[in-house]
């Protein structure tokens, strides 16, 4: 029989998997991404606070699938879907599918404010991570030449949304405070140096358990992050925040960590999208309303007994959706019953700070250093490369035994200007 071709939108955890595992004798696979990369999302607060580099992270295409021959990769945006036709169009051109597999993943939610969206910072990919990472390091820089009155919205640092990369950022940040900026700038007194973090909710890790929730709050005061719970950001122009108590902060720098909204492709029906702009799926993933395509990842939205409000967004969900998939494209293939997917849960951790976390398996729940190794073991095991694992654990053993990255580079583009009437003299 002819080999089948399969279109997946989207390089994350799920689209990844997906490519890696069709099998290469019954399929060709075309991956497109806007990005020629994978991201591995959940350490990007380490590039930000100048932890790790971003290449340690950072894991091109064309390097994942340079062994699978049947599996090409196409740098382009998708500008829409024609479903009744199999068929995309991209900012490259059109491409015919017999399946079509959508892991487009989610953007930071803004909730509607424009204004809060032009000014703040969010942490969804690696170059937003470098952003911050300049950002913060020219902070900096520039409080030392400061005026007086300017130095106050210098110094406070704001992180809105209190779940795992808030917090993360949060711990990360109070870190540095203490152990590595005073050493780079003698000349700033980083008593001053507010770090706030604000959440909605009344808990930090609201998904997570109240032991998580509990230890993780006590962690980050100890640590001299001052928290604001129940509280809403209902705007901000670049120099002040607002609160909805009515209280204003001045700041240079707001860090958007406070939900996420699904990204959107047009073609799709109407019916097919549901909250969070996520897409309705069956449970072989299959979209609602449609023929030959499918969701997987953080835009899937599957309803089961166990979960009837839809799996959580968690790269283990992607990777086993992406794996199940493939494995029920073989299935379909050879005229067999595809396997519904059932997310088992393996547990979910976070890391406030050296020898600082949260794990919550099913079957016990712990915290401290235990957690911290643990946390750590658990995120170098799912790194793709065995080269970027060895790189990344030198790393962190030299940030353990010397609190000290070294890695703070101010990367910026400085433009240089052409002396149109200079000449050269004979």
């Amino acid at each position: 029989m002819k080999k089948k071709k399969v279109i997946v939108i989207g390089g994350g955890f799920a689209g990844v998997q997906l490519a890696k595992n069709l099998d290469r004798n019954l399929f060709e696979v075309l991956l497109i991404d806007r990005i020629n990369h994978h991201q591995f999302q959940p350490l990007f607060y380490q590039v930000a606070t100048s932890q790790i580099e971003p290449s340690n992270i950072s894991f091109p295409f064309r390097h994942i699938f340079k062994n699978k021959r049947h599996v090409q990769i196409r740098l382009a945006e998708v500008l829409a879907i024609d479903p009744e036709n199999n068929s995309i169009n991209t900012t490259i051109g059109a491409f015919d599918y017999d399946y079509l597999v959508i892991a487009i993943g989610c953007k930071t939610n803004f909730f509607g404010n424009n204004a809060i969206c032009e000014h703040s910072f969010t942490l969804k990919t690696t170059y937003d991570a470098i952003k911050i990472r300049n950002h913060i390091l020219q902070t900096f820089e520039d409080i030392i030449s400061a005026k007086l009155d300017e130095k106050e919205s210098l110094l406070n640092l704001i992180i809105v949304g209190a779940g795992a990369t808030g917090v993360e950022l949060a711990g990360a940040f109070a870190e540095i405070k203490k152990e590595v900026l005073p050493r780079d700038y003698p000349g700033i007194d980083f008593t001053k140096f507010k770090i706030t973090l604000i959440e909605g909710t009344k808990n930090t890790l609201n998904n997570m358990s109240d032991m998580a929730k509990a230890a993780s709050r006590k962690y980050l005061q100890n640590m001299g992050v001052e928290m604001l719970t129940e509280t809403f950001v209902t705007g901000y122009d670049g120099n002040t925040l607002k609160l909805n108590n009515g209280n204003e902060i001045n700041t240079k720098t707001v860090i958007w960590t406070a939900g996420v909204i699904g990204n959107t492709l047009p073609g799709l029906p109407n019916s097919a999208i549901t909250f969070g702009n996520r897409l309705k799926v069956n449970r072989i993933n299959e979209v609602a309303e449609t023929k030959n395509v499918f969701a997987i990842g953080d835009i899937a939205f599957m309803q089961t007994p166990k979960y009837p409000k839809g799996h959580p967004q968690l790269a283990n969900v992607a990777v086993n959706q992406g794996k199940n998939l493939a494995k029920n494209f073989k299935r379909i293939y050879q005229g067999k019953t595809p396997l519904e997917y059932e997310y088992k849960d393996l547990g979910t951790m976070a890391t406030i700070g050296r020898n600082k976390a949260v794990v919550d398996f099913p079957f016990v729940k712990f915290k401290g250093y235990f957690a911290w190794f643990i946390w750590m073991f658990l995120h170098l095991m799912i790194i793709l490369s065995v080269r970027n694992k060895l790189i990344i654990f030198i790393n962190w053993a030299w940030v353990y035994v010397t609190k000290d990255s070294s890695l703070r580079l101010i990367l910026t583009q400085n433009r240089e200007t052409c002396d149109a009437e200079k000449k050269l003299v004979p």
